[in-house]
């Protein structure tokens, strides 16, 4: 089962390190894991997709990351519905022959062309996990050369939850510690 983990943390050297070791010490994988900056000043945001067999596995994974010093606010968002989306770039060739035809599926797919030479192409996908994968099966007989996705980036929608700020995630964090 997979569970998506939503972790702010102090933007500081090693947090990421401490994060993925945590992970790795209690043997869950880490299927996907996007950080970056938010809105408030030296606060970034991890999106950590975790394949995990247990259903309390989210609730375990919580209490463990609020255990780190660097980790200001936890939110699972595993029996939610977030908006969830992936990034990817792929480099895929394309002769005269196949060019009109990867540009069609790119089409169909909403795919971007971002970078074009006479014997490959580059396209760029925003989208779920499920739709990047359907592309790049799609392009598989066009002989892909290389990939690169980002990793999810989740949220909740619109009105289950307000953004955090800075003054939450203290509190909820000391709440959290006993303190």
């Amino acid at each position: 089962m997979l569970h998506t983990i939503i972790a702010y943390v102090e933007d500081k050297p090693g947090v990421l390190n401490r994060v993925a070791s945590l992970f790795r010490r209690r043997a869950f994988n880490i299927e996907s894991l996007a950080v970056g900056h938010t809105h408030i000043p030296g606060v970034s945001r991890m999106t950590i997709i975790v394949d995990a067999a247990e259903k309390e596995a989210s609730s375990r994974i919580e209490a463990n990351l609020y255990k780190l010093v660097n980790v200001l606010r936890v939110d699972s968002l595993t029996n939610k519905a977030p908006v969830a989306r992936e990034l990817a770039l792929i480099k895929v060739k394309a002769d005269s022959v196949s060019r009109n035809e990867i540009i069609q599926i790119a089409d169909i797919f909403r795919a971007n062309i971002v970078d074009a030479s006479p014997n490959m192409l580059i396209l760029e996908i925003t989208g779920t996990v499920n739709k990047v994968t359907r592309l790049l099966h799609m392009l598989e007989p066009f002989s892909i050369m290389e990939v690169q996705r980002t990793g999810v980036v989740a949220m909740l929608r619109g009105g289950e939850e307000g953004s955090p700020d800075l003054a939450l995630m203290s509190s909820d964090k000391k709440q959290k510690n006993g303190s």
